[in-house]
């Protein structure tokens, strides 16, 4: 389902030529809204703790029954750092902080989806589920992941975050330049 009205000023969209790619575009006199495309923003938690990795197991689709890393999706107007802190929490019960970006995956779909992975160093808390989203949480080694329902893209961030050598982006925060409301990340 695509866009059908102005989220400026209501007004119907119609297609349009924006440098060379046919866009949604508003249709009213001195309205400049263009209808980008559907996107959307997930984060993923890579949180270790004695050699074993936190995972959930999803209670709802997509993915019921499978058992993947916590994660979710941004909200509109909060930091993608402050994002996985909050599913973390929010998920398992357990707190941790972020480390660094270790893993990207691009999706494009009709909502094209980018998914961003954290390391992230256990601060505290034993892993309880959320009753809701997921139904059961825990540290599982590498050895209990054999015999469990884990979703392939889980197993391949795994695999990036143990063999990744390094933590990957890391958050700047002390840039050269003061960039107000940006989240900046650097090797």
């Amino acid at each position: 389902m695509g866009a059908n009205y102005c989220m400026s000023c209501g007004a119907p969209l119609a297609p349009r030529d924006v440098d060379g790619t046919m866009r949604h575009a508003c249709t009213a006199e001195g309205c400049s809204f263009v209808h980008w495309g559907n996107y959307s923003i997930g984060v993923g938690a890579l949180v270790l703790r004695e050699g074993k990795v936190l995972l959930v197991r999803r209670a709802q689709e997509p993915g019921k029954g499978y058992w993947t890393n916590p994660g979710g999706y941004i909200e509109q107007l909060e930091m993608i750092h402050d994002t996985i802190v909050r599913e973390v929490k929010e998920e398992t019960g357990v707190e941790a902080s972020v480390r660094g970006i270790v893993a990207l995956r691009d999706l494009p779909r009709n909502i094209h989806n980018v998914y961003v992975a954290f390391a992230m160093d256990y601060i505290g808390g034993e892993p309880v589920p959320d009753g809701v989203e997921v139904d059961a949480a825990g540290f599982y080694s590498m050895e209990e992941l054999e015999t469990m329902n884990v979703a392939g893209f889980t197993r391949w961030l795994i695999d990036v975050a143990l063999k990744s050598g390094g933590d990957g982006l890391i958050e700047d925060r002390e840039p050269v330049v003061k960039l107000d409301g940006h989240g900046l990340f650097r090797l």
